[in-house]
């Protein structure tokens, strides 16, 4: 009868710890979060939550991508997503504002609003912010701009930055898809290979 109690206590225990250890998080983005073009199933995400599920964390993925999404749009749509609690959120926006050459204030301003709201909804998130760069042909002040505004983001907000997500991506014919834009599945792969650390640390 001992035992059968101990056994009942200990069981009872581990799923408490469960419970507590679980995390949700939220990738806000644009449509290489989306997995435009490969879906949702091939993209980075839930190849991230697949890692981690493997390596015994209770992980809850929800992506939050919508193609063509900018700053803007992301911050119009935020209170939708603020209507659920989440852990960790990813912010993964401006490369459509850069591709518009729209100015890097605006989206620097943009993407401080959307922070500023997740903060406000629920204060111990951790956010992590996901760096992006501009084609050359955007003129080189104008891509050393947009590409600061990442770095400043995290240091002002204490957030997890990932200087560059297409790292080993961008660029690389057989990694995307025809458009040369968005990562294709082996693209998507090399993106959670590299991502993962970052989220491996987080718990």
């Amino acid at each position: 009868m001992y035992l059968v109690l101990s056994f009942i206590l200990m069981l009872s225990s581990l799923i408490h710890q469960t419970d507590v250890e679980s995390k949700t998080i939220i990738f806000y983005g644009d449509s290489i979060t989306a997995g435009y073009g490969v879906g949702i199933e091939f993209a980075f995400p839930r190849l991230i939550e697949s890692q981690l599920d493997k390596d015994g964390f209770d992980v809850e993925i929800v992506n939050a991508g919508l193609s063509g999404e900018t700053s803007a749009g992301g911050l119009t749509r935020i209170d939708w997503i603020l209507n659920r609690p989440f852990d960790v959120f990813v912010l993964e926006l401006g490369a459509n504002d850069g591709l518009r050459g729209l100015p890097v204030n605006e989206t620097s301003k943009n993407l401080q609003a959307i922070i500023d709201k997740v903060k406000a909804k629920y204060p111990n998130t951790q956010i992590v912010l996901a760096g992006m760069m501009v084609p050359p042909n955007m003129g080189q002040e104008y891509a050393s701009e947009f590409e600061s505004l990442y770095p400043q983001l995290a240091e002002k907000n204490k957030a997890l930055l990932i200087p560059f997500l297409l790292q080993d991506v961008a660029g690389i014919a057989e990694l995307n898809q025809p458009d040369g834009i968005h990562p294709n599945t082996q693209g998507h792969k090399i993106i959670a290979d590299n991502l993962y650390p970052y989220f491996k640390r987080l718990f």
